[in-house]
C-alpha cells in the first residue's frame, strides 16, 4: 500500500464552486485509475483540509500525479485555490487495526 496525505488551506475569496467542481471531477477520475484503493477528505474546525488517498503501489500513485488532467488541476490549485499545502507520502506505512466483532 502507498499512502498520500494532502494537507491544505484554501485562499480567502477563491471560487468555491469552481473548486468543488474540479475536486469532484478529480476524485471520479482518480477512482478510475489503476491501483486506486480509497479516498477520504476531512475538514478541521479551523478550515484546514486533510485528504487521504491509498494506492496499491507507489507507481500507481505517481502515475496519478502525472495524469494530464490531474496536472492541469494541480496548476490551477497553486494559481487559484490554495493558500498553502503540504503533501506527505508513505510506502507500506506501519498499520494497526481494530474491528469490534458483531454482537
Amino acid at each position: 500500500m502507498f499512502l498520500v496525505v494532502f494537507r491544505n488551506r484554501k485562499r480567502a475569496g477563491m471560487n468555491a464552486a469552481a473548486y468543488s467542481a474540479d475536486a469532484d471531477r478529480m476524485e471520479a477520475l482518480a477512482r478510475a485509475q489503476p491501483g486506486f484503493v480509497s479516498f477520504k477528505s476531512y475538514v478541521a474546525d479551523d478550515g484546514e483540509v486533510i485528504a487521504l488517498s491509498e494506492w496499491a503501489s507507489e507507481e500507481a500513485a505517481r502515475a496519478w500525479g502525472r495524469h494530464p488532467d490531474h496536472a492541469v488541476i494541480q496548476r490551477r490549485g497553486r494559481d487559484e485555490y490554495y493558500q498553502s499545502y503540504t503533501l506527505y507520502t508513505a510506502d507500506n506505512p506501519r498499520t494497526h487495526q481494530f474491528e469490534r466483532p458483531p454482537e
